[in-house]
């Protein structure tokens, strides 16, 4: 019969409890109701001081600055959940529960490495968390009321911003040629900038009364005037110009959210009439207006100003005959995107092609590659008439004069092969005072 006896354990057969390993985490919130809340710096030393009273043990103090509000934006909040799994830690230090998590996403990753007995415990300046069904359901309270201030807080803000936009005030930054107002009792309030209002209206003026290019209002405000923005002192870009000149917050109306179709008439005061913002409108939808920036020009990007180094742009013009046709004229100068003083002047393209022709006589032209496609195309040529002809006679290209081709290819071809046969010089073309020239180093591709 066998014998049952009582099994008797000391406290030395049992195996130890391992000491738990602590990731201390600080998270600097950007919601506006807790600017007042400790920074970073702060919330270190506090745990820290915790951690030296309680005799915990932290591996490592890991610093992030991102928003708890988004599921899965947080890189380093990401690294600790990943050094949790891997065994790096088993116990989080951090002020405050909300710190961890303001979204249900995070705190299910946490909660989940509770339940795989990954994370042993979670503590903050008040309260500890551990792997058991109260403390982890109140963790979870905790953090969903996080959640709920920040869901509410949106509905509020929405809420206070279609009250304004109704007011007739605009919420977002003032644009170019307003300032805001800084009294917090006239908040959001949009008032015009005297020093900058007057130069937006002459660019609305100067498209609609004179024709003027958004690249030439571009150049006007950079080297003219030397213009920059009220907010960082910056000078505008030609997109720039372009959101200005379509904007119609300045004649006094505006669109909130963006593409909403909701429409509200400003409290501010408009810049600009209606009429002139329409003529604007009008002008940029015209050819004239926006040939410029879409269409290339034969000679750009191929040349390089012989007086500061900028590169070459184009401006095209055209003039009403009294006839009704239309004479087209293009001019090339300096961008002084080096030089904002660069006293190259423009040259006529005509008057460009001209010298371009006589300096062909002493360019030296890689002649293999457009000698090479000449032949061909003169090879299809003769091939077409035999086919059109009916006759059999052996095809002969003869030796073609390649300079001749070249200055006809500059008069007569169109812009690619233009800039077909300017690639192929070995030298740079340079626009010195309206005079054409060659340098002898290569350009950089």
């Amino acid at each position: 019969m066998d014998t049952y006896k009582t099994a008797q354990f000391s406290t030395e057969t049992l195996a130890p409890v391992a000491r738990i390993k602590y990731c201390l985490y600080a998270r600097k919130s950007t919601e506006s109701d807790e600017r007042q809340a400790l920074s970073i710096d702060s919330q270190v030393k506090e745990m820290l001081a915790i951690a030296d009273k309680e005799n915990l043990d932290i591996v490592d103090i890991r610093r992030e600055s991102h928003s708890a509000k988004e599921s899965g934006q947080r890189p380093v909040f990401k690294e600790i959940l990943a050094d949790v799994r891997s065994g790096r830690y088993t116990g989080i230090l951090t002020w405050a529960p909300d710190r961890l998590s303001r979204n249900a996403g995070d705190l299910g990753s946490v909660v989940d490495l509770m339940d795989e007995k990954k994370l042993l415990e979670i503590r903050t300046y008040g309260q500890h968390f551990k792997n058991s069904p109260n403390e982890k359901f109140l963790l979870m309270i905790l953090c969903s009321q996080a959640k709920l201030e920040n869901d509410n807080k949106s509905i509020n803000v929405k809420r206070g911003l279609k009250t304004r936009v109704e007011m007739g005030l605009w919420p977002e930054p003032a644009p170019t040629g307003y300032l805001k107002e800084k009294r917090m009792d006239r908040k959001c309030e949009t008032l015009v900038d005297p020093d900058r209002a007057p130069i937006i209206k002459q660019m609305f003026e100067k498209v609609a009364y004179e024709k003027w290019s958004g690249r030439k209002i571009y150049n006007w405000l950079k080297f003219d005037l030397n213009f920059k923005t009220a907010y960082g002192q910056k000078n505008l870009t030609l997109s720039n110009v372009y959101m200005i000149l379509q904007t119609p917050f300045y004649y006094g109306v505006f669109e909130y959210p963006k593409k909403s179709g909701n429409w509200y008439t400003g409290k501010h005061t408009p810049i600009i009439t209606k009429e002139l913002f329409d003529e604007v409108q009008a002008q940029m939808k015209s050819q004239v207006l926006r040939s410029q920036e879409s269409k290339e020009f034969a000679f750009t990007k191929l040349m390089a100003c012989g007086l500061c180094g900028s590169g070459i742009s184009a401006d095209e013009k055209f003039k009403k005959l009294k006839d009704g046709s239309v004479n087209r004229h293009v001019y090339y100068g300096c961008t002084k995107s080096r030089d904002a003083n660069c006293k190259s002047g423009y040259i006529n393209e005509v008057e460009l092609i001209e010298q371009l022709q006589t300096l062909v006589e002493k360019l030296d032209i890689k002649l293999i590659p457009i000698k090479d496609k000449i032949s061909q195309e003169v090879k299809r040529y003769k091939k077409f008439q035999q086919i059109i002809l009916g006759t059999k006679t052996p095809i002969v290209v003869q030796d073609i004069d390649i300079r001749n081709y070249a200055k006809f290819i500059l008069q007569e071809g169109s812009d690619i092969e233009k800039r077909e046969f300017l690639n192929c010089l070995k030298g740079i073309i340079v626009l010195n005072d309206k005079v054409v020239s060659i340098k002898s180093e290569r350009r950089e591709s």
